[in-house]
């Protein structure tokens, strides 16, 4: 068992709001807010506080199919079937940049850990990579032959990941810009590939039903699980990465012990396919959305440690239990690689930041974000205005021209 004291997933909220299926969430960094995006072309911002008000965000021309929060939470990037990906302060005013960032829908955002770049993909077949704050384009990643539904970060930047409906999934090398593995074993379109939070291993989702979960240095295939009896649309991995939760089309989320490599729980909330799921960023609560229009909020309660305060005294499990999974030798993620006897055996000074100084912190980096971005939208305005000065200097001298001397 993962805890002694295992208890059962627990529906905490939903909310209404979108008035068609529900593509896409994602937790902000410190859970206090809830993005999703629909079939309606808008996206919501959930305040988790209760008799909170949501935003919604208009701005997409069609469907948004992905949204994805910085590392910060003080961005959110949307991408949608109008081509576009819109990068947004999440606040009240809702103010965003846009760019054209594909010639057919956009399929997939994501924010590579430093916050510096953005990875996404596209029906035309494509991988883009483009720097988050001029939304400036880096290189583009082109060996897939059909839709590329999903394309992520590695936890260190360095590698990226794509899953395509030409069944394959692709790990690429950013520096390089080379693809270093392609995985074929699906056996039909694979809508969702992530990281492990250690990563060392990807997990894909397939329209074949099935989830498979490789290691990224030796490419072995690792887990298959064949769980659901309909598509699977999205997964995620919990931050301690012991579980992993997938969304299907037979309406179910299903939650996996990773260690034990078995089933622990099958949810059914959503009337249905369930389109989307994501964990929090401490694992405490996952969210997952649906056709039914229905943004639906959990509490795990499965893993009842704090991950997010106790990460440093916690012994890997992953590493602990492997030697009963031959066919699972997953580290745990980073800065959890000390053995249990050296985190108990070793008594140490507690390294504490004030708390006010943290938040300061925080709210500088916070600050400086909205800044870039507003920066951002004020030379968006400018370069508008300037073609429109343009246009009027033309048509002016047209007018000269054309006037009888």
């Amino acid at each position: 068992m993962a805890s002694p004291s295992l208890e059962d997933p627990s529906l905490e909220r939903h909310f209404k709001g979108h008035r068609d299926a529900v593509t896409c969430v994602d937790f902000s960094l410190n859970t206090k807010q809830l993005a999703s995006g629909s079939m309606d072309s808008c996206l919501m911002i959930w305040h988790m506080k209760p008799q909170s008000r949501a935003y919604r965000f208009t701005g997409h021309k069609d469907a948004v199919t992905c949204v994805n929060f910085s590392p910060s939470g003080h961005l959110l990037a949307s991408g949608s079937r109008d081509k576009t990906v819109r990068i947004w302060v999440p606040n009240v005013k809702g103010e965003s940049t846009v760019f054209r960032a594909h010639t057919a829908t956009v399929r997939s955002v994501h924010f590579c850990s430093d916050g510096q770049s953005l990875v996404t993909a596209s029906d035309d077949k494509t991988v883009k990579v483009w720097s988050t704050h001029r939304q400036r384009f880096l290189f583009s990643l082109s060996q897939h032959i059909n839709w590329v539904r999903c394309a992520r970060f590695s936890p260190d930047g360095r590698l990226i990941v794509s899953a395509s409906d030409d069944k394959t999934v692709k790990l690429w090398d950013k520096t390089s810009r080379e693809c270093v593995h392609s995985y074929c074993e699906h056996g039909g379109f694979v809508t969702y590939v992530d990281f492990h939070p250690s990563g060392t291993c990807i997990a894909a989702a397939g329209m074949d039903n099935t989830v498979k979960v490789w290691d990224v240095r030796t490419h072995r295939l690792l887990q298959h699980y064949q769980l659901h009896s309909a598509a699977v649309n999205a997964l995620s991995f919990h931050p301690s990465g012991n579980y992993l939760i997938t969304a299907s089309s037979d309406s179910t989320l299903k939650i996996l012990d990773l260690m034990e490599g078995r089933l622990l729980y099958t949810l059914h909330g959503h009337q249905g396919p369930a389109t989307t799921v994501a964990f929090s960023r401490t694992g405490e609560y996952f969210a997952s959305g649906g056709s039914d229009e229905q943004v639906m909020v959990w509490k795990s309660n499965f893993d009842v440690v704090d991950y997010g305060d106790v990460k440093a005294q916690r012994p890997p499990p992953l590493a602990q239990s492997a030697r009963n999974l031959p066919e699972m030798d997953l580290p745990g993620p980073p800065g959890r690689d000390k053995s249990l006897e050296s985190v108990q055996g070793q008594p140490r000074e507690p390294v504490s930041i004030p708390q006010t100084l943290t938040s300061t912190l925080e709210h500088i980096v916070g600050q400086l974000d909205v800044l870039t971005q507003t920066v951002s939208i004020l030379e968006q305005r400018l370069t508008l205005a300037e073609d429109k000065l343009k246009q009027c200097l033309e048509n002016q001298q047209l007018i000269m021209q054309r006037a009888p001397s």
